[in-house]
């Protein structure tokens, strides 16, 4: 496979070769017999148009034999891949193919610049722009690949903070790459110093931090993320009024999916020094509920009540020997005796957590409907003459009279 490639180079470095040789022997020869080939057509030799053209021609030919011998190799990968295990070779190819293409061009403007005959006041700036820019290129595609096999390493890992990590990463150094190829294509295309450039980058450097204050408070936002580690991607936090699942943490900003589905942004410096609650971190999930009973219930169905209770949540599902629950008749409020309820359920599994709920609140329904114990809710009561469960006694009154 190797040797088609080296062919290929072979041929285009053979034919442009045999377009110089061909440019001097036209000059000296075949003009002493074609005088018309000296004709200028817009202002050039007739001659050096003609190689323009086959240099072109066989440009395109290069172009197209290595795209098509790229995407076969490629294919060939392709097939050998196993779920997501991609080809380190595919992924090259992948990253090359464009590249490639713009160097063979680069090369081919090059001659035909030469053939021309201009200068380097002309067009010959363009040369070092497509050379660069597909080198750029290159570098930039290879990041891709750096990021999808470290993030093959960051799955094996237990620590979220790599996942976190390795887009920043991959944006810094694309970011880094944009700057650095844009520096070296100014000194290729210009000719100027860097050194020049950056002197004058450091002249509106200050008005430039001034501008950014808030940019660079969520730079430093994000490197206390990182060094306090609150969340991970993919965990559940309450943030800012916020209550969602975390999708990404930039240089800028925490983008937040909320439980309603829609996606929050916050800036870095607003979630460095806000307070936050990882829902997701948590041992387990305590619930503490009251149950209310009227006023008017004897203190054996109260105890009878809290036995209920205790029998109902005895080695509950979810039960941590550590965590018993708790039952307590702990407060005589102004329209009802409460008892209060704790308990705790492991893992935290928000769902199993709900349908386990469920069923306590049902069993003591019909638990406490069984014993005659009524719920008590806010209300007024009546005596009236003749009601059997609530008679009406004026024997206070009649006293004091």
């Amino acid at each position: 496979m190797y040797k088609k490639y080296f062919s290929v180079i072979t041929i285009f470095l053979f034919s442009i070769g045999k377009t110089f040789a061909a440019e001097g022997f036209i000059s000296t020869q075949i003009i002493k017999n074609f005088p018309s080939l000296k004709d200028k057509i817009f202002g050039i030799e007739a001659y050096r148009l003609g190689i323009t053209v086959f240099i072109l021609i066989i440009s395109l030919i290069i172009t197209t034999t290595f795209r098509f011998l790229l995407k076969k190799r490629q294919k060939q990968e392709d097939d050998k891949e196993q779920g997501d295990n991609k080809s380190i070779i595919g992924l090259l190819i992948t990253s090359a193919q464009t590249p490639i293409q713009m160097v063979v061009w680069a090369i081919s403007i090059a001659c035909v610049l030469s053939v021309l005959k201009f200068g380097k006041s002309d067009a010959s700036w363009v040369v070092p722009l497509i050379y660069n820019l597909a080198i750029a290129m290159f570098i930039y595609n290879i990041v891709d690949i750096v990021e999808y096999y470290f993030g093959k390493l960051a799955k094996k890992t237990e620590n979220k903070l790599d996942d976190m990590l390795i887009p920043v990463v991959r944006k810094s150094l694309k970011v880094l790459v944009v700057i650095v190829s844009s520096l070296q294509i100014y000194n290729a295309t210009t000719g100027k110093s860097i050194s020049t450039m950056l002197a004058g980058l450091g002249i509106g450097g200050l008005a430039f931090a001034l501008a950014a204050q808030d940019t660079i408070k969520n730079l430093f936002g994000f490197a206390m993320i990182l060094l306090d580690r609150p969340f991970n991607i993919g965990e559940r936090i309450k943030l800012a009024g916020h209550d969602g699942t975390v999708e990404a943490v930039g240089f800028r900003s925490v983008k937040i999916r909320r439980l309603d589905g829609h996606q929050v942004v916050i800036p870095n410096s607003k979630v460095a020094d806000d307070v936050i609650h990882n829902i997701s971190k948590r041992p387990f999930i305590k619930r503490a509920m009251n149950i209310s009973v009227t006023y008017d219930t004897p203190p054996e169905k109260i105890e009878k009540g809290i036995e209920i209770l205790n029998e109902i949540l005895k080695d509950h599902e979810g039960m941590n020997p550590e965590f018993p629950p708790r039952v307590y008749f702990n407060d005589m409020l102004a329209d009802s005796l409460n008892i209060l309820v704790i308990y705790w359920y492991f893992p935290p599994l928000y769902w199993d957590y709900l349908a386990f709920s469920q069923k306590v609140n049902l069993e003591i329904i019909k638990r406490f409907d069984a014993e005659g114990i009524e719920f008590a809710f806010p209300t007024q009561t009546l005596f009236l003459a003749g009601d059997e469960k609530r008679k009406l006694d004026l024997s206070s009154l009649q006293s004091m009279t």
